[in-house]
C-alpha cells in the first residue's frame, strides 16, 4: 500500500491570490501521480494546505473514482479553536474522507509531530507547499526527504 500512498504536508497560511496558482499545480501534481498508480492520498486535516489538498482530492474522485481520500488527525479536539466556518469546511471534508485516522484520542505537545511522521512512515510520495525553512512543514518535508519519499513542492521552490 505505501507504494500507492502520498501524503500531503504544507503551510496553513497561503495568500490567497496564490491560492489558484497553488490549486493548479496540486491538480495537476495528483494526476500525474494517479496516472503512475497512486491511489491513496493522506491529509492531516490542519487548515490551509492540508484544507487545500483534501478538498483537491474530492475533486479529482469525480474523475478518478479509484482515489481515495485518508484523514491522519493528530487528536480528536483538532477544530476546537477554529471559527465556525473553518470548522463547517472540516466537517464537510471528514464526512466524504474514505477513511480517517486518529493518531491520538487527546492533544498533547507532539501529537501533531506524530501524525506529520504517521503520514510520511505510509507514503512513498509527498506533495508539499513549503515556503519557509522552519516549522512543522519544513521538518516534515526534511523527514520525507531522510525517509526517501518522491517530493514534489507546489510553492515552486525546494
Amino acid at each position: 500500500m505505501k507504494c500507492h500512498t502520498c501524503c500531503f504536508t504544507g503551510h496553513r497560511l497561503i495568500p490567497k491570490n496564490e491560492i489558484p496558482l497553488i490549486h493548479e499545480r496540486l491538480k495537476h501534481t495528483i494526476i500525474d501521480l494517479i496516472k503512475k498508480g497512486v491511489i491513496y492520498y493522506g491529509s492531516g486535516g490542519a487548515l490551509g494546505f492540508d484544507t487545500l489538498a483534501a478538498q483537491t482530492v474530492l475533486e479529482l474522485k469525480k474523475e478518478y473514482p479509484q482515489i481515495k481520500l485518508i484523514l491522519v488527525l493528530p487528536c480528536v479536539s483538532q477544530s476546537a479553536k477554529w471559527s465556525n466556518s473553518d470548522v463547517l469546511t472540516y466537517e464537510q471534508i471528514k464526512s466524504k474522507a474514505d477513511k480517517i485516522v486518529f493518531t491520538s484520542q487527546e492533544y498533547y505537545d507532539g501529537c501533531m509531530l506524530k501524525r506529520n511522521r504517521h503520514l510520511v512512515d505510509n507514503s512513498s510520495y509527498c506533495i508539499c507547499y513549503l515556503k519557509h525553512k522552519r516549522g512543522g512543514t519544513f521538518y516534515t518535508h526534511n523527514y520525507a526527504k531522510q525517509n526517501n519519499l518522491q517530493i514534489f513542492n507546489v510553492a515552486g521552490k525546494d
